[in-house]
């Protein structure tokens, strides 16, 4: 499958040939520095074309949020297939020290995905299930 991108300076890459999804870069001139507790925004200085039918997942690098206490403030983006715009990522800093981005830093990873949509339907019951309103711990595993 071809996806058609508009960048500005840094293509995204995928790190190795297993790699799910590709690195989406920081494209900001001057450096960037997340308080703590603060949220900001950092524009990747790309654009999409995803085709009909998929869409873009962003993710957190593992390696950002664990060492340094960096994540996505939304936790995962969705990029539908109808959006044109720059895809910015939105940071929050759950640490106690400020955190600073440069420009060409790897700031997340979008895995593109297909999708499914469904007619919706109202009703007065569902289907009675094993697990049924059970909800978080009730398989006691």
């Amino acid at each position: 499958m071809k996806m058609k991108m508009m960048t500005e300076k840094f293509k995204p890459t995928y790190a190795t040939e297993g790699s799910a999804g590709f690195d989406l870069y920081c494209n900001n001139p001057e450096p960037v520095t997340v308080g703590p507790n603060e949220v900001v925004k950092i524009p990747t200085g790309i654009r999409v074309s995803i085709p009909k039918g998929y869409f873009g997942a962003v993710y957190p690098r593992s390696s950002t949020g664990i060492k340094h206490r960096i994540t996505l403030a939304n936790t995962t983006g969705i990029i539908d297939s109808d959006y044109r715009g720059d895809i910015q990522i939105f940071f929050v800093n759950n640490s106690n020290k400020d955190y600073t981005i440069h420009n060409g830093d790897r700031l997340a990873q979008m895995v593109i995905q297909s999708y499914v949509r469904v007619d919706i339907e109202i009703v007065d019951r569902l289907d009675e299930t094993e697990i049924g309103e059970g909800g978080i711990g009730s398989t006691g595993r």
